[in-house]
């Protein structure tokens, strides 16, 4: 079927949950309906608002479902709708995880790139957690708020968040008529009770690695067969079908988007709990490009896979496996040498600091790396970059030329002695920037994480370089 020709439409139906602040129990709500509607055998898939790695590898790893990144700045509108759509496609519903407070966007006052905003452009129906812990009427007045901050909230119900069997059903009797009486038709559709099994651990970055938390398979499955019993499962199925009949037609792509330089290309990917912070749509992007994904461990490998000819290495926690990576020896040498050799690689994050001299651990010990780039990297004790950033070539470097920018995102709390500065990484807003990115030859390392598909020659110029290296 010609890519122009294909309509926008799914089995089943989609809807978002949303939250007036992060920490109200959107993760645990999320992953115990995803379950909830596994156990009653339908096909469900998952979405996270905004940048967010971590939310992804719960909804993949505890779930078993394919997860994807919903994020305008990085997207815009169409390209939104059309990862939304492609991922959604034939699943009996989908569901999308907010970020933040759902007005929350992209500058202080703005509500561009908010989960609301999101809802917006897919026509998305949402399901609001409120918090009811040391409120009563509150709630109701905290529910108005949310309701008419916008002329069209896509708010259409609710779930009650730490609650009481003996008090919900007064709750949900006095927020349905308060908001009858403001003109909304709102339904509660259920609750979830005080119970460990919707409380998940976190830590500086956000929630904890699914690996890391002991039982948390049987955690979630005891929080669907929870939900099955508080939550309306039949009637929020029916609220999502409201929007099936959305209609999108995919884009005809440029000849040069279907091109194929990456045939015959092997790029290793470094993906363990050390190294796992990937966005799909940049694998994907290199997937459509001919490469062949090989992926391994620098935890656990003793050797990088063979006839490699290119790398990424991923953000995630290095820091906490310092020890380990810095006792793996011979692939610290093998990847230093492979970059020696020329091969491209783009580092982000975790991974640059794994390219560095030394790295602190999270025992404050310095820990020998792969010593393929100057640099001593270590924990601040606070956040020292935080939020969305163009990343612009202040050089012409072999993925991104001068003036050229890619879109991208940093989080992070260790920092380094040479952070590179052959781009710049601004703000959003254009106010605040600082240097960034080692661009040499063909190695490309960083704290950004970057969004490949913003700039999508950036990934053909890495896939004909590592096509380069077969000849």
């Amino acid at each position: 079927m010609r890519m122009e020709e294909r309509q926008g439409s799914r089995k089943g139906g989609g809807f978002m949950v949303a939250a007036p602040a992060s920490g109200s129990g959107k993760t645990a709500l999320v992953c115990g309906l995803i379950e909830a509607y596994r156990q009653k055998g339908q096909r469900a898939a998952a979405c996270k608002c905004g940048p967010d790695y971590i939310d992804g590898l719960f909804h993949q790893e505890i779930l078993g479902v394919d997860s994807e990144n919903l994020d305008l700045f990085f997207s815009g509108k169409e390209g939104l709708k059309e990862r939304f759509f492609t991922h959604a496609e034939e699943n009996d519903i989908t569901v999308v995880e907010g970020v933040m407070g759902y007005y929350d966007g992209l500058e202080l006052g703005k509500d561009q790139a908010s989960s609301y905003e999101i809802a917006s452009v897919l026509h998305l129906p949402v399901l609001l957690v409120l918090p009811c812990r040391g409120m009563a009427l509150t709630t109701a007045a905290l529910l108005k708020g949310l309701l008419e901050f916008r002329k069209d909230s896509q708010i259409k119900g609710v779930i009650l968040n730490r609650i009481t069997p003996m008090l919900y059903p007064r709750m949900k009797e006095m927020l349905e008529k308060t908001a009858r009486e403001m003109g909304h038709e709102i339904k509660v559709f259920g609750y979830m009770p005080e119970d460990a099994a919707f409380q998940f651990e976190s830590r500086h970055l956000g929630l904890k690695l699914p690996g890391e938390i002991r039982n948390l398979k049987d955690q979630v499955r005891r929080a669907a067969r929870i939900l099955t019993e508080t939550v309306d499962l039949s009637g929020i199925m029916e609220l999502a079908k409201e929007n099936v009949q959305e209609g999108f037609k995919w884009p005809e792509h440029a000849e040069e988007y279907n091109e194929k330089p990456g045939r015959g290309v092997r790029v290793g990917v470094a993906r363990d709990p050390a190294f796992c912070f990937y966005y799909k749509a940049n694998l994907e992007l290199l997937a459509s490009l001919g490469c062949e994904l090989v992926f391994f461990s620098p935890l656990k490998d003793e050797h990088l896979p063979e006839d490699l000819d290119g790398l990424l290495l991923g953000g995630g926690y290095p820091e906490l496996y310092a020890a380990e990576l810095s006792a793996n020896t011979a692939m610290r040498r093998e990847i230093k040498d492979l970059l020696a050799e020329g091969n491209p690689c783009v580092a982000e994050c975790g991974g640059f600091l794994y390219l560095q001299e030394e790295l602190e651990g999270a025992d404050g010990v310095f820990y020998p790396m792969a010593g393929a780039l100057a640099g001593k990297a270590s924990g601040q004790g606070r956040l020292v970059r935080f939020g969305y950033i163009e990343v612009i070539g202040e050089k012409d470097g072999n993925f991104l030329k001068k003036g050229e920018k890619i879109r991208g995102h940093e989080h992070h709390y260790w920092d380094s002695t040479e952070n590179g500065e052959n781009c710049l990484a601004v703000k959003p807003d254009g106010k605040r920037s600082w240097e960034a990115v080692h661009m040499e030859g063909n190695l490309f390392a960083g704290f950004p994480h970057l969004y490949w598909p913003s700039h999508p020659e950036f990934a053909r110029r890495f896939v004909r370089a590592c096509s380069r290296r077969r000849v």
